[in-house]
């Protein structure tokens, strides 16, 4: 990927950061506990609030890897333009966990020029399958899973994120490779 596309993915994930507006004035929510196997491996991001940082954006994920110390994450976030095959965007984080040994459920990324984002772990599947993250605010939130869902069970992960008190009617669902 070319080193300018990658800075101005950063930045606009700094602009990003700065303005978006809240949709919830409620507490925060509150995160469930996670292992820390959870930070291994690729989730596919299956919903979202759309932002114009991921305009265009389909096929994103996060695959996160162990760091060098105890609740440090290595994480990649990526996507591809247009269609599933289309040309791969991504961006390097640091993460840490917040909680570590206490839910593992908070996590702070750190990413290019110095932007920060908030990650809780608000509902995980029984199945470990697939999962739901917001920031504290409640202003995004992700759908998570390891592999694309069908409808009956993308419709499971709506409803929880409406049972969650997040409005889904502001998530977008971007087309993902595979079934």
């Amino acid at each position: 990927m070319h080193k300018i596309s990658r800075w101005c993915f950063a930045a606009a994930l700094a602009l990003m950061s700065l303005s978006s507006p809240a949709l919830s004035a409620s507490a925060e929510p509150q995160p469930v506990a996670v292992g820390m196997d959870h930070y291994r491996g690729t989730w596919l991001e299956i919903g979202r609030r759309p932002m114009w940082l991921t305009d265009g954006c389909v096929a994103g994920y996060s695959t996160y890897k162990p760091g060098k110390a105890p609740g440090e994450i290595q994480v990649e976030d990526g996507c591809r333009v247009g269609t599933p095959g289309g040309r791969l965007k991504t961006v390097d984080g640091d993460g840490r966990i917040l909680d570590l040994g206490h839910g593992n459920a908070k996590m702070r990324v750190r990413y290019p020029f110095f932007i920060t984002f908030n990650y809780w772990v608000l509902y995980k599947s029984p199945d470990k399958a697939w999962f739901i993250s917001a920031d504290p605010k409640m202003q995004n939130l992700w759908i998570y899973a390891r592999a694309v869902p069908s409808k009956g069970k993308l419709k499971v992960m709506i409803r929880k994120a409406s049972q969650l008190g997040y409005d889904v009617r502001k998530l977008e669902f971007p087309a993902q490779s595979g079934p």
